[in-house]
């Protein structure tokens, strides 16, 4: 399929795990993707991969914590591509922490990944994704549909970040612009296979957010991001899609 020739996509958290497949996915279908993220070594990965399969991709060291290098990127984009026409917030940081021993610096390190980030990439990308009738996808979690132990600063940024999700889809609704979020159970990638627990950790309670079909492959949930991008979901708006293996049905 090439369901985004002549589309501009940028994906955020490029570098690694499921923004990496993201951004792979929209290059095999024809998009001009422009993907950002903190590790060098990994975009040139992606680079690589994007090369061996004809697609087209520029990269961008960036610290999305950082609202400054949200606008910058964003411009960037727009000047070297020509405009934008997908947003993808694939971007992530999860740490298991005990609430009572959270830091300041943890807990706003924690919202400036997961939420503020999207907010100020989703600001600074409006007026092109309005222009050109594009489309936003953030990436949530199932942590934003249920509580999870050792995860207040997470759990509380997925959930606004469905939040803004929603607010954007009602305050562009008399528009062509498309807002929706997917909502991923655990994924087999670097950062899942190198999460560490507090030593105090009861795994009692963490093994309640386990799901019985073990991990999902990255790519699984980025065909879902790619399918609410493309003019295949031209009907869903506001949507929240729950891509967890059956984790949270019951």
């Amino acid at each position: 399929m090439q369901r985004f020739t002549d589309k501009v996509v940028f994906v955020t958290g490029a570098s690694s795990g499921l923004g990496a497949a993201t951004a792979l996915r929209f290059a095999r279908e024809g998009a001009q993707v422009f993907g950002i993220g903190r590790n060098e070594a990994g975009l040139a990965a992606l680079r690589d991969q994007v090369a061996q399969c004809g697609g087209s991709v520029r990269t961008m060291v960036v610290d999305i914590a950082e609202p400054a290098q949200c606008r910058a990127a964003i411009a960037a984009c727009v000047e070297a591509l020509g405009g934008l026409d997908v947003l993808v917030n694939a971007a992530g940081r999860h740490a298991f922490r005990v609430t009572a021993q959270v830091t300041e610096e943890q807990w706003f390190e924690d919202l400036a990944v997961n939420l503020n980030g999207p907010f100020f990439l989703c600001q600074a990308a409006l007026p092109q994704l309005l222009a050109r009738r594009g489309n936003i996808v953030n990436v949530a979690s199932i942590a934003a549909q249920q509580g999870q132990p050792y995860s207040a600063a997470y759990c509380s940024a997925k959930h606004g970040l469905l939040g803004l999700t929603r607010s954007l889809a009602m305050e562009f609704m008399k528009t062509e612009l498309r807002v929706n979020a997917v909502c991923p159970g655990g994924m087999d990638t670097p950062q899942v296979r190198n999460i560490e627990f507090p030593p105090e950790a009861d795994f009692e309670l963490v093994m309640r957010s386990a799901g019985v079909r073990g991990m999902m492959d990255a790519d699984e949930v980025a065909a879902v991001i790619t399918f609410l991008a493309s003019a295949e979901a031209s009907a869903i708006h506001g949507a929240v899609y729950l891509v967890d293996g059956g984790k949270t049905v019951g």
